[in-house]
């Protein structure tokens, strides 16, 4: 199975990052209300950022808690692709 970490931006300008085996479908799935606390209060939420195949959920869920720890300008940095 193939996972991705992604990162979307909420309506206030705050970033939220996950993984998924489905983008798309996840973000949509946060947009409905359902999912992270974080999601419900800070949606409607727009993709800016999906990482290259994992192909395990530990991988994944490693690179997830790296990005996490970043503030905002290193997230961004990533988003436009100025870091790795």
């Amino acid at each position: 199975m193939s996972w991705y970490v992604y990162i979307a931006k909420a309506k206030t300008g705050r970033y939220y990052t996950g993984i998924t085996t489905d983008t798309l479908k996840r973000i949509e799935k946060h947009n409905k209300g359902k999912g992270s606390r974080f999601a419900q209060q800070q949606g409607p939420f727009r993709l800016v950022y999906e990482s290259e195949v994992f192909l395990n959920k530990a991988e994944a869920r490693k690179r997830e808690a790296q990005i996490k720890r970043w503030n905002k300008g290193k997230k961004e940095k990533l988003i436009n692709g100025e870091w790795k």
